[in-house]
Formats: C-alpha cells, structure tokens, sequence
C-alpha cells in the first residue's frame, strides 16, 4: 500500500503542533506557585528558553544563528511582545480573559493569511474558527470578566500579536524554504529578557524551588514548545496552526486539575468536546496537498 507523501507530513506537522499546545498548556499550573512579578517571570524564563533551543539545536547537529534581515528582526521583537504581553495580561487579568483574548489569533489570520500569501478565502476555516471561539466561549463561561481592562487590552494585543508572528513565520518557510527560521524565536527570547531586564535588576536570585519551576517553564513550556510550533508551520497554514494550538485550552484545565485537583465544570467539558470535534473534523476533511506547505 503506497503510502501518501502529503497526507504523511500534514500528519506530522499536525502532530509536533499537538505537542506544542501540550507543553503551552502547562504554563498556568506552574505560573500560578511563583510568586515573581510578570517581569521577573518572563526574563528568567526566556532567558532559559534561548539557551535552551541552542543547546538542543546543537545536540541534535542543526545549525543556527541570529537573523540579521530587517524582516526577522521585526519578527523577533514581535515575538519578544506576545511573551511579555501574554504574562502581564494574566497577572493583570483572571487567566480565562487571558486565554480567551488571545486565541482571537485565528480571527485575525481568516483576512490576513489570504491577503499577505495572495490565496482564496477559506470558508471551512471561517467555520472553525467560529465553532472554536463559541466552544472557548463555553469553556470560560462563568469565568470571564469585564474587569482588568490593562489585562484584557494586552491579551489581545498579544493574541494580535501572535496571528502576525505566525504569518512572518510561514513567510520565511516560503521565501527560504531550506533555512530554519529557529533564530528568530532565539532573538525573540534574548529581546524579551532585555525588555524585562530594568524590571528585574533589584532581585536577580531566585530560590531552588523557583529555580526549578522557571528551569521547566524556560526550556520545555517555552523553548522546546517554539521549536515544536516552528517545526510544524512547514506543513501547515498559519491559520491551520493556530486552529490546532487552540488545544492549548483544552489541555490547560487537565494540568490544574492534575496538579491541584480543581475540577472543570460541566460546560467547562461541554466546550472543551467542541473544540476537540472540532480540530478533527477540520484536519481529517482537509485536502492534502501536495508537500509541505512551503
């Protein structure tokens, strides 16, 4: 039986994407026992993640260095502001609102993605899009609220943020297919610890148990994660990506209830079945196509 090239890498790249939502996921139960500023958090944790995807970059013999193009540049700043926007929002704000706004990601790239790659509107990818955002929406309902308006106002920012980082991805997958764009992500991480690093300069030391927890948040849950989420944006969309990552917030609730036994509520389920239905019903009816979509 011939086995089908396209439909093997669309299942990869589905599959490494799946991964990183697993790892994205895990941020909250492990952001909640610290008790460190937003800034604090995302300067130790970056820092880790830079040197830790050039530390597995290097085991695993691929090579790297730090974009210099203008385009990428721009890409890493972008990047270095989802990550500080992302935590502050949730400082600042309950994590649902946090979660919720920045997964409008998707949204922006239904009109983003066809316009920046000059390909037809996809009505299939308006349907998930919609029927996950209702499904988060069930998933949160009880849990979002109007105040917070700084938290809230940088969730989507960053989640505005997120859909443009994945598009100037996927436009250095298709202008240099054969260069690994992994240095953006490793500029991003050092530009993030740069932000925070005036916010940070009164305490530098962290405790064990601290040290631990941002040791796993910086090179699992963020480093390894972007290198996942890299990785699988050779085969797919962006709006794919971001469609299918939308497991990060099926998968957040199983961390809390796993690690302090908070229990989700019954719509809580209700949504999270949505989105699920949903994500497979999207990837198993999608067309293969020929190759990574490069």
């Amino acid at each position: 039986m011939t086995r089908n090239p396209a439909l093997a890498a669309e299942s990869k790249g589905l599959g490494l994407l799946v991964a990183a939502s697993l790892l994205w996921s895990s941020s909250g139960i492990f952001i909640k026992v610290l008790s460190l500023s937003a800034f604090q958090i995302s300067f130790h944790r970056s820092l880790v993640a830079a040197a830790a995807i050039v530390l597995f970059q290097t085991l695993r013999g691929r090579p790297w260095s730090l974009p210099r193009d203008p385009l990428s540049i721009g890409g890493s700043l972008v990047y270095a502001f989802v990550l500080v926007g992302f935590v502050s929002a949730t400082k600042l704000t309950t994590a649902a609102n946090a979660i919720f706004l920045q997964y409008a990601a998707p949204i922006y790239l239904l009109f983003l993605e066809p316009l920046v790659f000059r390909k037809p509107f996809q009505a299939r990818d308006s349907l998930a899009v919609a029927a996950c955002v209702g499904g988060m929406a069930l998933f949160f309902a009880g849990h979002l609220e109007r105040g917070g308006l700084l938290g809230n106002a940088l969730a989507l920012l960053s989640g505005l943020l997120l859909a443009l980082f994945s598009l100037l991805l996927k436009w250095k997958r298709v202008k240099a297919p054969d260069h690994d764009p992994i240095g953006m992500v490793i500029l991003g991480n050092l530009f993030t610890a740069a932000v925070c690093l005036p916010f940070v300069a009164p305490r530098f030391a962290v405790g064990g148990r601290e040290a631990l927890v941002l040791l796993y948040l910086g090179a699992f849950q963020l480093g390894l994660a972007y290198m996942l989420f890299n990785a699988g944006m050779r085969y797919l969309s962006a709006t794919a990506a971001l469609i299918t990552c939308m497991l990060e917030a099926v998968f957040n609730p199983v961390w809390v209830f796993l690690g302090i036994g908070e229990r989700p509520a019954p719509q809580a389920l209700a949504g999270g079945t949505i989105i699920l239905a949903v994500i497979l019903w999207y990837n198993l009816r999608k067309a293969p196509v020929p190759g990574p979509v490069d």
